[in-house]
C-alpha cells in the first residue's frame, strides 16, 4: 500500500518528467525546422510561412540561434491564455472553446471544496486513533480519510453536513455554467455566417417504390408535403471510387488519361440506379422550413422518411448513410452484447495492476522477489508509479475499438461517432478504472481479513478499505494528469512522423502540407478521460480529501495546454455548436450520485445509520435538479427554436434580397468522390434567382405507370396533380 513517501516520490518522479517534457517543447518549438510541427494551425489557415524559405545563413534556417528566446522558454504559457474568448470562437470554433469551459468547470466546482475539506474535514479525520487499533492494513494519508474516524462518532454529522454543502455547490456551478454554455450556442448559431446544415434535413430510410427512382420519390414526397419550403435535394451514392492523382508537370498526360477515367467512372455510377443510397440530403428555401421538416414526423409510418437535421457537410460519415432502420437495431444490439464483454473481461488486466500497487500480498506469494522489493527506492518506485503507468498503457488501444463499435453501429456523423464512443469509455472507465480497482484493489489489500473474519464483519472491512485506493487514483492522476498532459504538449509522435515524413516522401509543398498532422482534441478520450477526475473528486472530496489537490493541478494544468493546442495546433474537423453539453452535465450528475450512494453505504458500516435517510434525500434531489436542467435548458442543444430561425431568415432576405441560395447548396452535400467533378460541371443552376423558386409550380410530377392514383397524363408519361387533389384522389375507393 502506497504510504507518504511513496506518493512523494511519485510525485517527484511526474514532476520531473512533466517539466523535462516542457522544456523539450520549449526548446524544439523555437527551431525552425519544427515549426510545422508545433504550429500547423496557422498553416492552415495560410496565416504563417515557413521560417525555412527565409533568407539569412543556411544553419539559421534549421537552428535558432537567438539566446534570448530560450531565456523566454515559458512565454507560450500567459500567451495561450491572452487571447479573448470572443475572438478564440472565431478562431477555433465553438466546440473548442466549450471543450476548454470542462477545465475551467473542474476548478470551479474543486478549488472551494477544496478548501473547505482542508479547513474542516482533514482536522475531523486525523484527531483519531481508530486505525491504529484496527488490525487493517493502512498508511499516513488513509488517516486523513474517513477510515480513521470510530464506528458510531457524532463526527460522522460533519461528512453529512459537507455532503450536502458540496452537492448543493455542485448543482450551483453546474446550472450556471448550462445557462453560460446554452446562450454561448444560441448566440454562435444566431450570429454565424449562412452553413448549409441550417437549410438542410437528412432523410432516411425512404421506402422503395417500384415506379419511382429514389431521386424522383424525394422530389414527388417533399414538393407534396412542403411545396412551400423545399428547394432541392442530393442523393447519397454506395461506396468510393476514383484515385488521387498529383498534377505533376512532368506526368500532365498521364493525369489528364487518369481523370478522364475518374470521370467516366464517376458518370456511370451516378447512373446507375443500384448505386443510389435510401437516403438523402434535402434543402429548403429557409431554416424555418428545414426546422419545421427536421423536428416533425413526416408519415403514418414512424420508421420510414426518417428526417433529422443534416450534420454540416464536414461532419458527415458517408458510409453509415444506407443502413436500413431494421437493420440499425440488429447492429446496435450486437454492439452492446460485444461492450458488456470487452467490459466485463478487462477486469484481469485491472487485477493485474492492482496487484502492483499491493506488494505485500505478492510477497507473501512469492518470498524470494521480497529482498529485492523491500529496497527502499524500488518499493516506492512500485507503489507510487508503476501501477498509474501500467493501467495507462492497458488503456492505450481501447479508444480504437470503441471507434469502430460506434461506426459499425451505424451513426452518421462523425460527431455523433465520437459523441458514442465518449459515452462508452466513460462507462468502461467507471466499471473497470473506478469500481474494479477499488473492488480488486480491496480484495488484495485485505485478502488475510477476508480469509480469518467472520462473514457479516466483511461489508465493515470493504466499507474501511474503499477510501484506502485513494493513493491508487492519486498515483493514476499524477501519471496520466501531470506527465501525460505535458507530453501531449511535446508531441513526440507527430514530431518524428513529420520529420520521416519530410525527409523520404516529400518532394512538393503540397506533400509538405500533408505531411503535419495537426491532430484534434479528440473529444472520444479526452472528455470521458475528464469525467473520471469529476468522479473522484466527487466521490473522495468526504471521503478522503488529500486527492483534491492532485485534481486541481490536472485541471489549471491541463487548461493552459490544451488552450496553447487549440491556438496553434489542433485543426477542427467540425463543428457542433457545443452540441455535446448535455453529455457532460448528466456525467457529472451521475458522479455526483455515484458518491452519495457510496458515502450512504460507507457510513452504515460505519454505525452512522441514523444519516441514511437525510443521505437518501441528496441522490432524490440531484435528480430533481438534473430533471429541471434537462427541461430548461437541453431544448437549446437537441433542437432550434423557429422564433430564431425565423427571425434569421427575416434578416437575411433584408439583407440580401437576390440571394442565390441554391448556388450555395447545390454542391455542398456530395461524396468527396464526387466533388470535384461536379465543382468542374455546369454552373446553370447558379443562375436561378429568389423570384424564381416562388414561381416554382406547386404541381407534382410522377413516372406511375398506374392510373388509379394518377387518372390525368403528364407530358412525362406520369401526371401533374396539385397536391390536393393528390389526396382527394387516395381518399378515393
Amino acid at each position: 500500500m502506497a504510504t507518504l513517501n511513496d506518493i512523494g516520490v511519485a510525485a517527484a518522479i511526474n514532476i520531473l518528467t512533466a517539466f523535462a517534457f516542457l522544456l523539450a517543447f520549449a526548446i524544439l518549438r523555437i527551431q525552425p525546422v519544427n515549426d510545422r510541427v508545433y504550429f500547423p494551425k496557422w498553416y492552415l489557415k495560410g496565416l504563417r510561412s515557413s521560417p525555412l524559405a527565409n533568407g539569412g545563413a543556411f544553419a539559421s534556417k534549421f537552428v535558432n540561434f537567438d539566446w534570448k528566446s530560450y531565456i523566454r522558454f515559458l512565454n507560450w504559457m500567459p500567451a495561450a491564455l491572452q487571447m479573448p474568448e470572443p475572438e478564440l470562437i472565431h478562431h477555433a470554433g465553438l466546440d473548442s472553446v466549450v471543450y476548454l469551459r470542462i477545465y475551467l468547470l473542474g476548478l470551479k466546482i474543486f478549488v472551494p471544496i477544496a478548501i473547505l475539506a482542508f479547513t474542516v474535514m482533514i482536522p475531523v479525520n486525523w484527531t483519531n486513533n481508530t486505525l491504529e487499533h484496527s488490525g487493517l492494513t493502512y498508511s499516513d494519508v488513509d488517516k486523513l480519510s474517513i477510515s480513521n474516524i470510530p464506528i458510531g462518532s457524532n463526527r460522522f454529522w460533519t461528512h453529512l453536513v459537507m455532503a450536502y454543502t458540496f452537492t448543493f455547490w455542485t448543482c450551483y456551478v453546474l446550472k450556471r455554467e448550462y445557462e453560460i454554455v446554452a446562450a454561448m450556442r444560441l448566440h454562435f448559431l444566431a450570429s454565424e455566417q449562412r452553413r448549409p446544415d441550417q437549410f438542410t434535413v437528412l432523410v432516411r430510410n425512404v421506402p422503395p417504390d417500384p415506379h419511382e427512382s429514389v431521386t424522383e420519390l424525394v422530389q414527388h414526397f417533399f414538393l407534396v408535403n412542403h411545396p412551400d419550403h423545399y428547394l432541392s435535394h442530393r442523393t447519397g451514392f454506395l461506396g468510393l471510387w476514383g484515385n488521387r492523382v498529383d498534377a505533376i508537370d512532368f506526368y500532365t498526360s498521364k493525369a489528364e488519361r487518369l481523370s478522364r477515367d475518374i470521370s467516366s467512372e464517376r458518370e456511370e455510377v451516378t447512373n446507375n440506379p443500384k448505386s443510389i443510397m435510401p437516403a438523402a440530403f434535402v434543402s429548403f428555401k429557409t431554416r424555418w422550413g428545414a426546422a419545421v421538416c427536421a423536428q416533425t414526423q413526416q408519415s403514418r409510418n414512424p420508421t420510414v422518411w426518417l428526417t433529422e437535421w443534416a450534420p454540416e457537410p464536414r461532419d458527415v460519415y458517408w458510409e453509415n448513410l444506407a443502413i436500413p432502420f431494421v437493420y440499425l437495431t440488429i447492429r446496435r444490439l450486437i454492439v452492446a452484447v460485444a461492450f458488456f464483454f470487452l467490459t466485463f473481461f478487462f477486469v484481469i488486466p485491472i487485477a493485474i495492476v492492482q496487484s502492483l500497487a499491493n506488494i505485500e500480498s505478492i510477497e507473501k506469494a512469492f518470498p524470494f522477489l521480497r529482498p529485492i522489493i523491500e529496497v527502499k527506492f524500488i518499493k516506492s518506485l512500485i507503489q507510487g508509479f508503476l501501477p498509474g503507468i501500467a493501467l495507462k498503457i492497458f488503456l492505450m488501444f481501447l479508444p480504437t475499438i470503441l471507434m469502430i463499435m460506434s461506426k459499425f453501429e451505424g451513426f452518421i456523423s462523425l460527431s455523433s461517432l465520437e459523441r458514442r464512443s465518449a459515452s462508452r469509455y466513460y462507462i468502461f472507465q467507471f466499471v473497470n478504472v473506478f469500481l474494479g480497482s477499488i473492488i480488486t484493489g480491496t480484495a488484495f489489500q485485505q485478502l488475510n481479513n477476508f480469509i480469518h473474519q467472520s462473514t457479516n464483519q466483511i461489508p465493515r472491512t470493504i466499507g474501511v478499505s474503499i477510501p484506502m485506493k485513494a493513493t491508487f487514483f492519486i498515483t493514476f492522476i499524477m501519471v496520466d494528469g501531470w506527465a501525460g498532459v505535458a507530453g501531449e504538449i511535446l508531441r513526440l509522435k507527430p514530431l518524428i512522423i513529420y520529420h520521416l515524413k519530410n525527409f523520404f516522401l516529400v518532394k512538393t509543398e503540397k506533400d509538405r502540407e500533408e505531411a503535419m498532422d495537426p491532430g484534434t482534441i479528440g473529444f472520444n478520450t479526452g472528455e470521458p478521460q475528464i469525467q473520471l477526475y469529476f468522479l473522484l473528486g466527487l466521490v473522495y472530496a468526504v471521503v478522503t480529501p488529500i486527492l483534491l489537490p492532485f485534481m486541481i493541478v490536472f485541471f489549471g494544468f491541463a487548461y493552459v495546454v490544451y488552450r496553447h493546442q487549440i491556438i496553434n495546433v489542433y485543426n477542427q474537423e467540425y463543428e457542433s455548436a457545443a452540441a455535446f453539453w448535455p453529455d457532460v452535465h448528466v456525467r457529472i450528475i451521475v458522479a455526483l450520485i455515484v458518491s452519495q450512494l457510496l458515502l450512504m453505504g460507507l457510513l452504515s458500516t460505519k454505525g452512522a445509520s441514523q444519516s441514511t435517510p437525510l443521505l437518501i434525500t441528496l441522490p432524490v434531489l440531484t435528480i430533481c435538479f438534473h430533471r429541471f436542467c434537462k427541461g430548461r435548458y437541453e431544448p437549446a442543444f437537441v433542437r432550434y427554436p423557429l422564433q430564431e430561425a425565423m427571425m434569421k431568415d427575416t434578416l437575411e432576405r433584408a439583407k440580401e434580397a437576390n440571394l442565390n441560395l441554391k448556388g450555395f447548396l447545390q454542391n455542398a452535400y456530395i461524396h468527396p468522390v464526387f466533388k470535384s467533378a461536379d465543382d468542374n460541371g455546369s454552373d446553370s443552376d447558379n443562375d436561378i434567382t429568389t423570384g424564381e423558386w416562388e414561381q416554382e409550380p406547386t404541381l407534382v410530377a410522377t413516372k406511375r405507370t398506374s392510373k388509379r392514383f394518377t387518372p390525368l397524363p403528364s407530358k412525362d408519361g406520369g401526371s401533374l396533380l396539385p397536391s390536393d387533389e393528390v389526396k382527394d384522389e387516395r381518399s378515393k375507393p
